[in-house]
């Protein structure tokens, strides 16, 4: 967007290669508005899974509630499923003739009357009016830009993804739910499917990598088909004259928003992680409305 408005941009990836990494997106109808404003709607749905309904099941696979999603966004977008890799590449070709440099590490940032000075891994070094960092949980950008001590906070759940064959009875978004756990299932292509499961951290359990295939199966083993088969296939910014107003322009529209969905996202977590009984009586009786309360400000906002 940046170069299409005029102006400079360039990209540095720090991998030396362009790899398939990831696993699977789901992109609501807010999601395909923006690209939609790329010009790569359909050249993304092209490649997708379009996602009609959301539905939520207790851990024996019991249907607890169904949300048409298809219906609730309706006047913004279609909602997608879709690997990451493809996503990556779309946008890559978007790019067009904005250069990227690969296989270079930021080594050093700088700012200094008005402007940012950087430093990368091969020597070279080059001054920039705007820098976004957007390199990851472990971001080498905030590291050198801010504080040391400006590092993630576990918050206490920890959550895995991972690709496998897609079973025949996987049609569309689907999650099911056990005692503060979850295994969600996202079809994103006729033979694959995106898998994400969590829990609340165990005491003795502090990151993802811990878990080898086995404590993954004994953290989910009262679940039900999908999940239980689907584990064992497991092997395990517009220019505003000033830059720093423009930022700040940008954080003062961005933060409520955001602000929102991270207090929607716990007050959903919240829900799931009721006593069983009390969350699943819940999902039947007033799911649907919880759903669509839940993205009502997306459903107008652009």
């Amino acid at each position: 967007m940046l170069a299409r408005t005029g102006d400079e941009v360039e990209v540095v990836e720090c991998e030396r290669a362009w790899r398939p990494a990831g696993t699977g997106m789901y992109l609501p109808g807010n999601a395909a508005r923006a690209l939609r404003a790329f010009g790569l709607e359909a050249q993304v749905a092209s490649r997708a899974v379009a996602i009609a309904h959301q539905r939520f099941y207790d851990h024996h696979g019991r249907l607890l509630c169904e949300v048409d999603v298809a219906e609730l966004w309706a006047a913004v977008g279609p909602c997608l499923a879709v690997h990451r890799a493809e996503l990556h590449a779309l946008l890559r070709e978007a790019a067009g003739e904005v250069p990227i440099r690969i296989g270079l590490a930021v080594e050093r940032v700088a700012q200094r009357d008005g402007a940012v000075s950087v430093g990368f891994g091969d020597g070279t070094s080059g001054t920039y009016d705007l820098v976004v960092g957007a390199d990851g949980i472990h971001s080498a950008v905030r590291r050198l830009a801010f504080e040391p001590t400006a590092v993630p906070r576990p918050v206490g759940q920890i959550g895995w993804r991972f690709l496998a064959p897609r079973p025949r009875e996987v049609t569309t978004w689907s999650v099911m739910l056990g005692r503060r756990t979850a295994f969600l299932t996202i079809p994103i292509d006729g033979d694959c499917v995106y898998c994400y499961c969590d829990v609340v951290s165990p005491p003795d359990l502090d990151t993802p990598e811990q878990v080898g295939p086995e404590r993954l199966g004994d953290l989910f083993s009262e679940f039900a088909d999908p999940a239980a088969t689907l584990l064992g296939e497991t092997d395990c910014l517009q220019r505003i004259p000033a830059i720093p107003e423009a930022i700040a322009a940008f954080e003062a529209r961005r933060r409520p928003r955001t602000d929102w969905v991270r207090a929607q996202t716990h007050r959903r977590d919240h829900t799931r992680y009721l006593p069983p009984t009390i969350r699943d009586n819940v999902l039947r009786f007033l799911g649907r409305r919880i759903f669509h309360a839940n993205y009502r400000p997306l459903l107008n906002q652009p």
